[in-house]
């Protein structure tokens, strides 16, 4: 707006732009065959709801699979005290064929356990510890496994806990 216009003035004129721009709108529309335009109007439609089913459809597996990683973060005590009695051979008979199952199935599901010694350090998976040095390392690396980590679906549910080695 320059200094020699009034507010008034400047609202008039936009009044007159908005009013042409409205005016030519309505001609296209009336120029248009009233066929063509319901036509438009049903592809926009039909392309919408199509978009719209295909965002639900992507949501619903997010959080199906959400879900999936709650539960699945929910057994991993039940998991670690089932390893801790295998390691200290109280797991037999029955109660073993019970794990047995439970590990199978939470496998079949998507939940895989990760512990690897030696290898390179990498805080997305690892949760250090423990620190130390040594000459035998080039790399931080992963010297011992305090806890294994899980992922279920490439997501980490659960980083290992883990002691590290730093090169001297």
């Amino acid at each position: 707006m320059t200094e020699s216009q009034n507010p008034a003035e400047s609202s008039s004129s936009n009044e007159e732009e908005l009013s042409k721009a409205v005016d030519e709108a309505l001609a296209d529309i009336v120029d248009k065959d009233p066929v063509a335009v319901l036509t438009e109007d049903l592809q926009r439609l039909t392309a919408e709801y199509a978009n719209y089913r295909k965002r639900v459809d992507r949501d619903r597996i997010v959080d199906r699979e959400a879900a999936f990683a709650l539960v699945m973060s929910e057994l991993l005590p039940i998991l670690d005290n089932i390893e801790r009695a295998d390691e200290h051979g109280e797991l037999t008979g029955g109660f073993k064929a019970v794990a047995d199952q439970l590990s199978a199935v939470t496998e079949r599901l998507g939940l895989t356990k990760f512990a690897d010694v030696n290898v390179a350090f990498d805080p997305t998976i690892h949760e250090a510890l423990m620190h130390e040095t040594s000459p035998d390392v080039t790399e931080t690396s992963v010297t011992k496994v305090l806890q294994p980590g899980y992922k279920f679906k490439e997501k980490v549910i659960r980083p290992a806990r883990v002691a590290v080695a730093d090169p001297e």
